[in-house]
This record gives structure tokens, sequence and C-alpha cells, in this order.
């Protein structure tokens, strides 16, 4: 009976640690899988997962984009789950997502990514900066010459050549001395015929 009593008391015993130890595997299991932070991102958008958390206590997280909030900071509790889309870029962006566990700050974390440019994603050129092959009117060559130039380039006609024998305008000509003498002529020619009629009349009386 002693003998049997003994076994049986060695089997509890190793009965008790057996389960204390699954116990303790299990509880380290549960501990590993909790609060579980999971982010994506590519070169369109970022989402993040994270699970759980503590359903009791306030959560928070934050997404910022080279320093500026792409999600401000939001309270959740046991999980979140959300798809945040990035601005287009030209250049690497600089992503940091901080969470904060409400039941232990161990479990906060506070991680970092970089979003690459998409290959199509380049910001096409703005109209000022669209190159053209085609001058402006200012600047295109033109074949015909403009006014200004060609009546620069006619010489002014030249004035016909006086002949020698021509005179100067002057309001007179060279016959009006002719004409003044003959006129003087004829007034002193019809004066004398009045005054021989006159003297013959005077006879007869």
């Amino acid at each position: 009976m002693t003998t049997n009593k003994r076994s049986w008391r060695r089997a509890g015993a190793f009965a008790a640690v057996a389960a204390a130890g699954v116990f303790g595997v299990g509880l380290a299991a549960g501990t590993a899988q909790a609060h579980t932070p999971e982010w994506k991102v590519t070169c369109t958008d970022v989402t993040v997962h994270l699970t759980a958390y503590s359903s009791k206590d306030d959560n928070t997280v934050t997404v910022t984009v080279d320093g500026k909030d792409l999600l401000p900071t939001e309270t959740f509790r046991g999980s979140f789950d959300k798809k945040l889309e990035l601005p287009k870029h030209d250049k690497e962006l600089s992503l940091r997502l901080v969470v904060k566990a409400g039941d232990n700050d161990k479990f906060s974390r506070d991680l970092t990514e970089t979003a690459p440019v998409c290959e199509n994603n380049t910001p096409s050129p703005t109209p000022s900066e669209t190159p053209s092959s085609t001058p402006s009117p200012s600047e295109t060559p033109s074949d015909t010459p403009s006014t200004a130039t060609s009546s620069a380039e006619v010489p002014p006609a030249s004035a016909a050549p006086s002949s020698p024998g021509d005179l100067a305008e002057t309001g007179s000509s060279s016959s009006t001395p002719l004409i003044a003498g003959a006129a003087a002529v004829v007034i002193v020619a019809g004066g004398g015929i009045m005054w021989a009629a006159r003297k013959r009349r005077s006879a007869q009386h």
C-alpha cells in the first residue's frame, strides 16, 4: 500500500508539472501573438493593420508623410484597419507609423518606411514648361520687307532739270514791260486825238 501511494504521488507531481508547462507555453504564445502592428507601403498608398490590442484601453495610431499628418492621431480599441492614399510625388516620401498601446507602453511601436516613386506618377510639365517648336510671331522671319524699309530704300524722285532759258517764277514775265509801254502809247494817242477834235470844233464855231 505504501509503495502504491508513493507511485500515485509521483505520477500526480509529473502531471502537475506537465500541465504548468503547457499553460506557460500557451501564455507565452498568446503574449507573442498580441499587439501585432502591420503596415504596407506602396508608391500610391499605405495600408495599416493593427490586431490583438487591448479592447478595454484606448490605443492610438498616427501616420505622417515627410513630417506632415497623413492620418492625424486616431483612437481605437481591439483592432484597426485603414488604407490611406498618398499624394502624387516625383521623389521618395518618408513615412512614419506611431502606435501607442493603452494597456502597456512596451507594446507601442514607432516604425518608418519609404514610399517609392511610381513610374507613371511623375507630374507632367505645365503648359508654360512645354517646349514649343513654332516660333512666336516676333521670331518668324518675313520674306516681304516692311513698308518703312521699302520707303527708305527707294530714292526720292529727282526734280526735272530746268532749262537754261527758263526764268524763276517771280509773279511777272519778260513781256510785261512791252505790254505796259503799248498801253501808254495808246493812251497818249487817244488823248491827242481828243485834243485835236476839240480844237477843230472850236475853230468851226
